[in-house]
C-alpha cells in the first residue's frame, strides 16, 4: 500500500487495518493485551502495539477500597477508544475492557442461575451500586437484608455473595439482591437442622419402629424445608405480574 512521505491519521490507521488482515474497525472499539511501560503521577502507560502508548488512571486497575497491584512489565487487557487523540497518545481505558469481560460472563451466570460475587462501593436513590468485576450492578433497598438494615457500613468494601435479579445489556441495567442468599441459606440451615434432628431420634428409636415410617418422615421434613422464603417471593412477583 503506497503513502505520502506524510502519513496522514488516516493513513496510519489503514495500515494498522491492513496489519490486521482487514478487521473491521481495526484496533479501535476492541479489547486487546498491552504491557505496562510505565507508572507516574497516579497513571500507567500501556503499549498495545500502536504508533504510540496510552495512559490510563491507576484507579481503574483497584478494586474498591483497594489499591492497585500493578508493576512495570505486567500484561493488562485494555479497550482501544481511539487510535490517536489530540496529544498524539492512544486513548485507552481498562474499566471498558473489564466491563465487556464482565458482561459476558455474568450473562453466562445469569443463565444458569448461579451467585455471583460482588463488591457494594456507593449508595444511589433508592438502594447501592455494585461492582460485579467491571460491571456496575444496582442493589435495591428491599434487597439488602432480611431485615431493614439502618447501617450498611460494615457491608461495603468487601466481597460477598449476590443473585442477579435480572439484566439487560442493551440498556447496560443489572439488578441484584444480597437478600435472596441469606433467605436461601437460612433454609438450608433449617432443613439441616431437622433432618439432622430425624436422624437422631430414628437411631434411638425401637426396633419396632418401621423403617418406611421414618423414611416417610425424612422426606415430609426435607420437602418442607425446601421451600424458602425466596422461593415464596419469586411466585409473588410472579403473580404480580
Amino acid at each position: 500500500m503506497a503513502t505520502s512521505p506524510n502519513p496522514t491519521r488516516n493513513d496510519f490507521e489503514a495500515l494498522l487495518n491492513e496489519s490486521l488482515g482487514g478487521a473491521e474497525g481495526g484496533f479501535e472499539g476492541r479489547v486487546v493485551k498491552g504491557t505496562v511501560t510505565a507508572i507516574e503521577n497516579d497513571f500507567a502507560m500501556i503499549d498495545v502495539g500502536l504508533k504510540s502508548e496510552g495512559r490510563v488512571a491507576l484507579r481503574e486497575f483497584s478494586m474498591p477500597g483497594q489499591k492497585a497491584d500493578l508493576n512495570v512489565g505486567d500484561e493488562v487487557e485494555v479497550y482501544v477508544d481511539r487510535v490517536e487523540n489530540l496529544n498524539g497518545e492512544a486513548v485507552l481505558s481498562r474499566d471498558r475492557a473489564r466491563r465487556e469481560a464482565a458482561w459476558d460472563k455474568l450473562e453466562g451466570e445469569f443463565a444458569a442461575g448461579n451467585r455471583v460475587d460482588g463488591v457494594i462501593f456507593g449508595r444511589v436513590k433508592g438502594g447501592f451500586t455494585v461492582d460485579l468485576g467491571g460491571a456496575v450492578a444496582f442493589l435495591p433497598g428491599s434487597q439488602v437484608d432480611v431485615r431493614p438494615v439502618r447501617d450498611v457500613g460494615p457491608l461495603m468494601d468487601i466481597a460477598q455473595p449476590f443473585q442477579i435479579l435480572k439484566m439487560d445489556r442493551r440498556r447496560g441495567n443489572i439488578v441484584v439482591s444480597r437478600r435472596a442468599i441469606l433467605e436461601e441459606t437460612r433454609a438450608e440451615q433449617r432443613s439441616g437442622l431437622i433432618l439432622n434432628s430425624l436422624k437422631a431420634r430414628s437411631s434411638k428409636a425401637s426396633s419396632r419402629t418401621s423403617p418406611t415410617m421414618v423414611r416417610s418422615l425424612t422426606w415430609a421434613a426435607s420437602m418442607a424445608c425446601c421451600t424458602s422464603p425466596t422461593s415464596a417471593t419469586s411466585a409473588s412477583t410472579t403473580r404480580r405480574k
